[in-house]
């Protein structure tokens, strides 16, 4: 009985032709994205006054589509987060053993990790290989890193060693390895021999433990570290080759030594706020079930005063779209008769810290909520993926169907275990999918992510099936029950 209440809803939707996508409007969204992703915003890192001010903004607009604020303190849900801003006055460059001087270019030669510590210094360069150190692999062994700085590839080998796990190898872990062995800052670089290699970006992810206040991290580029290299035989390609087929360590303290210059505002516990309203139901019965529709707002900032993070696809199309699906409800005066919980989430390039606050402080109780719908990276691309739809397969199909009789633009593609902002609600049994567009990271944390970049055409388009999926769920033909399971 409970798939015949699935099914026969699902037969009503082969009727539901394009209804009202004129509330989608283009023009509103890039707007949006516009101020969201400007210089004024300087990256939206959670903690600053810049994100505050983003979040002050996404209250505003959701006051403009009449929902009602649902915060601790009207559209403000608060929370603390570890917090650090590099500030003015920085400067890296490579002293070679002549004594002439390369002095490298903040975001393209190099960009500090979120988390780097201050410092000021000349110090020589060790290459260190994966940063690794425990009984079976240790690329400190053989070299003393004292009083230097190591140089290490940024994630950890693609291979093992006896079924020996690696420990995380996220870049506190890593620095912390480095700064045991007494080393005075590192410098992280990306695999030379992958097919395409990372360029150095801008992130927040550090991992668990005490931050070092006094100890320097960088991203560089592989020029650079080449650079380093130079007077040593080597390349990074060459040392990265070696040690991957022989699976041993090979350090080399190389002839050259680097200048790092960087002061840091660090803040163990910074306030920041997630942004919530609510539009009621308007069934008397189904008014207490809720669908939560969400996007994080933050970014990962900017850095020394001269360079910023616009993410423009990562996130401000999220929650660009969020703000225009709750101006669409309001336009079209539609009739939902469950309620919907709209949010803006902080932090979450620092570690979902947001989503994950509210899925553990929901305002209302968790039984009563029927499903998540998250939007990340909407806005640059080539087609729509629904995420988490074999953990959610009735919600997927719901949008698949819509898609189906719209655009035809979602794929096949899908998978389970939440992802993103999704994750914390679907790790506590709420049934959530995940709006992506495919092909959506070219510029993913890096200064290029710009309004400019973006797809506008499909953008619209998945911002308008989210919508109708929000609506179609909202509209009260599907019992909980049946989302549920």
């Amino acid at each position: 009985m409970k798939k015949l209440c699935f099914l026969l809803p699902l037969l009503l939707i082969q009727t539901y032709f394009p209804q009202q996508v004129n509330l989608i409007q283009q023009e509103r969204l890039m707007k949006r994205i516009e101020f969201l992703a400007s210089p004024k915003m300087q990256g939206r890192l959670a903690g600053s006054k810049e994100y505050n001010n983003a979040a002050k903004y996404g209250a505003n607009e959701f006051n403009k589509a009449k929902l009602k604020p649902f915060g601790d303190e009207k559209y403000f849900q608060y929370l603390n987060i570890e917090y650090n801003q590099v500030l003015p006055d920085e400067a890296f460059s490579v002293i070679r053993v002549d004594g002439s001087k390369k002095i490298c270019k903040i975001g393209k030669d190099y960009i500090y990790r979120g988390f780097t510590g201050s410092g000021n210094f000349t110090a020589p360069v060790v290459f260190c290989g994966y940063g690794i150190s425990d009984s079976l692999y240790d690329d400190y062994k053989s070299v003393d890193v004292k009083g230097k700085v190591a140089m290490v590839f940024k994630y950890q080998p693609k291979w093992n060693i006896e079924k020996h796990p690696w420990q995380n190898g996220n870049p506190r872990e890593k620095a912390s390895i480095a700064f045991q062995h007494g080393a005075k800052g590192i410098l992280f670089v990306s695999f030379p021999n992958d097919e395409k290699p990372q360029l150095p970006i801008g992130s927040v992810i550090s991992g668990s433990g005490e931050q070092n206040v006094n100890f320097p991290e960088l991203h560089i580029d592989i020029p650079i570290a080449d650079e380093i290299l130079k007077g040593s035989s080597f390349t990074l390609k060459d040392l990265q080759t070696k040690i991957d087929l022989t699976k041993h360590p090979f350090s080399v303290l190389t002839k050259n030594k680097v200048s790092i210059k960087v002061n840091t505002d660090y803040k163990k516990a910074m306030k920041t706020m997630n942004v919530l309203g609510v539009l009621n139901g308007k069934d008397e019965k189904l008014k207490n079930e809720y669908i939560i529709i969400g996007a994080h707002l933050d970014h990962v900032g900017g850095q020394g005063g001269k360079i910023y993070f616009p993410g423009a696809n990562d996130n401000a199309s999220g929650s660009a779209a969020v703000m225009e699906i709750a101006q669409a409800f309001a336009d079209g005066k539609i009739n939902n008769k469950r309620s919907i919980i709209f949010v803006l989430f902080t932090c979450e390039e620092q570690g979902l810290y947001g989503a994950k606050y509210l899925a553990n402080h929901l305002p209302v109780k968790q039984e009563q909520v029927v499903a998540m719908i998250n939007l990340d990276c909407v806005g640059y691309g080539d087609s729509i993926q629904v995420g988490n739809g074999k953990s959610a397969p009735q919600l997927w199909q719901i949008a698949k169907q819509i898609d189906t009789n719209n655009d035809k633009t979602m794929i096949e593609t899908t998978w389970n275990g939440g992802g993103a902002d999704a994750a914390p609600f679907h790790e506590k049994g709420i049934p959530s999918i995940y709006f992506v567009t495919k092909n959506s990271y070219e510029h993913l944390h890096q200064l290029t992510d710009k309004p400019e970049t973006l797809n506008k055409t499909l953008y619209q388009q998945i911002t308008n099936l989210a919508f109708l999926t929000v609506k179609e769920i909202a509209g009260g033909k599907y019992q909980s029950e049946t989302i549920l399971k």
